[in-house]
């Protein structure tokens, strides 16, 4: 069985994708998955499957798109992903609620930094399917466009550890 860390995309935030995180947890077990648990209310789960990273992500966007009504964004990452995730953090020593990884289906292109727009303090770095941003002055306050970001899904490293500890212990 292999651990996994399930981040959907634009749930439970500004009045759209409202999915109490109890019926997401109900959506998984339906699913097959086992020990699921969800983490805050921004759509966070860990499991255990025996199925790969694609049977995942397949097995549910079918019933968490019907229940939002419209299609989700269903990033996938294992246990140990998640870990490498966190580790790889190339702003470690910089406050973990002013850090994020956009988590990506993809690696981000290579020239992803020039597309930026509208960055100030802002410091960006690329991963291997994410791309790390701290923001020095706080996510609110911040102006900055990343296009290879903008069908992703970002955590900051505070959540991003916790993930990986609870899909570690699974």
């Amino acid at each position: 069985m292999t651990a996994y860390v399930v981040l959907l995309r634009a749930i439970n935030v500004l009045g759209s994708g409202k999915l109490p995180m109890a019926e997401l947890k109900t959506i998984c077990e339906n699913a097959g998955f086992r020990s699921v648990r969800t983490y805050i209310a921004s759509g966070n789960v860990v499991f255990q499957s025996a199925k790969k990273e694609a049977q995942v992500s397949a097995l549910l966007q079918a019933p968490i798109s019907a229940r939002i009504g419209k299609p989700v964004g269903i990033f996938v990452r294992t246990a140990a992903e998640m870990a490498a995730v966190f580790a790889a953090n190339p702003f470690p020593h910089k406050p973990g609620d002013r850090t994020v990884a956009f988590f990506l289906h993809q690696p981000p292109p290579p020239d992803a930094h020039l597309t930026v727009s509208n960055r100030a303090s802002e410091e960006l770095r690329l991963g291997l399917r994410e791309i790390y941003v701290h923001y020095p002055d706080g996510i609110g306050q911040s102006r900055i466009k990343i296009p290879a970001a903008l069908t992703g899904t970002a955590r900051n490293m505070n959540t991003i550890a916790k993930l990986a500890e609870l899909a570690a212990a699974l």
